[in-house]
């Protein structure tokens, strides 16, 4: 049996891990794979700035530290921004896959050009920022907003009839008007509106959770994982001061 863990990125109880575990019932999987979700300690509020991104990263990478000696043979990331993607796998030899990089090449398997339909302004240069890092700037359509400000613990329940078509129009305008030929979810809290969008939209809508579940599933089964000319191991690694200083945010309600 195959166990892949799950880093969501925000020190969530049970209620708030049990609404990103319902990812998992969008895509089908073989008999022999099962998942874990794991919050950080501590971390960002909402991931809207540089301040929020490297508190995401040193969060998330310290989440994922111990998940081989834990018995897991692949790790996921629970945000589009991909955070501490890069750190887990100079440490880990198991493969780590974020929602942003994959949704942006599954993007690319099924058409040429794609935009991102997200919930809030504030997360608009997120995706700048890991398009521009991916290569990706010329394949980027647009990114456009619905500007609703999020709840990343309790995500679209109770808004759905104000917030599903608000983002179906918005994703037709980067149809449209921007030239997109896949439409991308913003966030992994949205994942709730992609059913609806997918039957409303005349193009592929990729809900980045779940896709990334289904490549560790697939990655596990061709037996791969990442380069090591791409991801050095550290020459001296430190786990035991990222554990120390997580601890000391915890414990401070950070």
């Amino acid at each position: 049996m195959a166990k892949v863990l799950v880093i969501v990125p925000f020190a969530f109880d049970e209620t708030g891990l049990d609404n990103r575990r319902l990812q998992l019932d969008s895509v089908k999987f073989g008999p022999d794979i099962e998942f874990d979700f794991r919050g950080v300690k501590a971390g960002p509020a909402i991931l809207d700035c540089y301040h929020d991104y490297i508190l995401g990263d040193v969060a998330l990478f310290e989440a994922a530290l111990s998940a081989e000696e834990d018995g897991y043979d692949a790790v996921c990331i629970d945000t589009m921004s991909d955070s501490g993607m890069n750190a887990m796998c100079s440490y880990m030899d198991i493969p780590v896959i974020g929602p942003g990089r994959a949704s942006y090449l599954m993007a690319l398997m099924l058409g040429n050009r794609f935009s991102v339909v997200t919930q809030w302004d504030g997360w608009i240069p997120l995706y700048k920022k890991t398009a521009q890092e991916y290569g990706m700037t010329d394949r980027l359509a647009s990114v456009r907003s619905i500007n609703v400000m999020p709840d990343v613990e309790n995500l679209l329940g109770g808004k759905e009839e104000v917030v599903f078509p608000k983002l179906v129009d918005c994703a037709m305008q980067c149809i449209e008007q921007d030239g997109a030929e896949v439409i991308l979810l913003g966030s992994t809290t949205m994942h709730q509106a992609h059913g609806h969008m997918a039957e409303n939209l005349p193009v592929p809508v990729i809900n980045p959770g779940p896709l990334t579940y289904k490549l560790a599933e697939c990655i596990l089964g061709l037996g791969l994982t990442h380069s090591r000319k791409a991801y050095p191991k550290p020459s001296v690694p430190k786990p035991e001061m990222l554990h120390a200083m997580m601890d000391a945010a915890q414990k401070a309600g950070g």
